[in-house]
């Protein structure tokens, strides 16, 4: 359910024509909508209220601010994974005791900040980084929470891109490591290692994966005999992009709550694509359009460098004409950006009534993994991005300069 919906055959979002968004702010534009990132959030809140639960939005799947001030000022924590997302969680107020840490990479400064800032938790994928905050916390006289990430080498049934519970993934520990860890926690005096996480996958349609998965951690927590206070299932709940049917929040948290029901632990949970993916667009203008031998291509002034996923994952998204036309003749295109790249595309044999120069797209479902995942490749300014609340247009991110792309170098004398 989002809120981009057409209003006397003009797109809109939320109560704003998305015509007079591009008139006033120029293309191509990423485009939020408020009340769709609440009503979102709520419905995960809703879900698992009777459990509840710490949810963190994962900063990863978009990391605006005005995106992060919205939902934190809901009552949702933040699912780190860099120094960069920390900094971004503290700047629009949220509470230390509610950021969790993941990343199979964490650098020390990035440790020794997160540390001094009490977060509520690191997700630590393995003993070398273990050992290491434990080193950390010494040095600085801090006792941190710790959650082990498990790896339960369970199919998230998604793409392989994006499976992150398997054996021959390179995220978490394997079962019997972790057991070794949780039996000798004395081995690191400066952390509380309570907690047990997962994270099998992203866009995933079903709660048969997380259900398998949960219930092989819950017989790994039983046989370990020690006080477990913390159980963070991730994220991953996928959404619509086309002609997937994902459960809903009530039909996986149906499956998920009696799993967890008077168990002695808090649930976390990290949700991302779910709450962000479909609350934001991308919008685009045809600049021209090119018959060639086999194809017709509508070449747009947003690329593969604005919004990747078409590009790395294969991932369809669906693109809506922002003004609609009713008698149009109907012809198949290519949607291509301007990259120097075949990759460079965003859609390939969609069908729209006649496109010309100048013609507003808007592709959907790009509120989540868009922006976070934009380049300046090819020496393109990164876009701007939009939030809609109600009739209010406001403007999030402005877009980059020329002047941007070369803020940070420096030309060395004689050169």
């Amino acid at each position: 359910m989002h809120r981009f919906k057409y209003r006397d055959n003009l797109l809109c979002c939320e109560n704003a024509a998305i015509r007079d968004i591009a008139k006033r702010f120029g293309t191509p534009f990423y485009l939020y909508s408020h009340k769709t990132l609440t009503d979102h959030y709520d419905k995960i809140r809703i879900a698992f209220k009777s459990l509840n639960p710490l949810i963190c939005f994962s900063v990863k799947a978009n990391s605006n601010l005005a995106v992060l001030k919205t939902l934190v000022s809901r009552g949702s924590g933040l699912d780190i994974v860099s120094g960069g997302e920390l900094y971004k969680a503290l700047k629009v107020g949220c509470p230390s005791g509610r950021i969790v840490y993941a990343s199979v990479g964490k650098k020390t400064s990035e440790i020794e900040e997160a540390i001094r800032r009490n977060i509520f938790s690191f997700n630590v994928e393995s003993e070398p980084e273990l050992a290491t905050i434990n080193q950390i916390a010494g040095r600085l006289r801090k006792r941190s929470r710790v959650s082990l990430r498990l790896n339960p080498d369970v199919d998230a049934m998604t793409h392989k891109y994006i499976t992150t519970g398997k054996s021959e993934n390179k995220f978490g520990l394997d079962l019997a490591k972790a057991a070794g860890i949780y039996r000798n926690t004395r081995r690191y005096p400066n952390l509380n290692i309570d907690g047990v996480h997962i994270h099998i996958g992203s866009q995933i349609t079903e709660s048969l994966p997380f259900v398998k998965a949960i219930k092989k951690t819950l017989r790994f927590i039983d046989s370990l005999k020690v006080p477990i206070k913390n159980f963070n299932i991730g994220g991953g709940m996928g959404i619509i992009y086309s002609d997937e049917r994902p459960q809903t929040a009530q039909q996986f948290a149906k499956r998920i709550i009696p799993l967890l029901k008077g168990r002695p632990f808090r649930l976390i949970l990290e949700p991302g694509r779910f709450i962000a993916g479909n609350s934001g667009i991308l919008v685009t203008r045809v600049i021209y359009i090119k018959q060639a031998f086999q194809k017709k291509f509508a070449i747009v002034d947003a690329g593969m460098n604005d919004l990747i996923r078409p590009s790395l994952y294969s991932a369809y998204h669906e693109i809506l004409p922002v003004r609609r036309q009713a008698k149009a003749p109907v012809n198949k295109y290519d949607i291509v950006g301007p990259i120097c790249e075949s990759g460079d595309f965003l859609a390939k044999d969609r069908r729209f009534n006649r496109l010309k120069t100048g013609d507003l797209l808007a592709v959907m479902g790009a509120g989540a993994y868009g922006f976070t995942m934009a380049s300046n490749y090819n020496s393109r300014p990164r876009v701007s991005e939009i939030m809609v609340e109600g009739r209010r247009v406001c403007l999030v991110r402005r877009a980059e300069t020329y002047k941007d792309l070369i803020k940070g170098e420096i030309l060395p004398r004689g050169i």
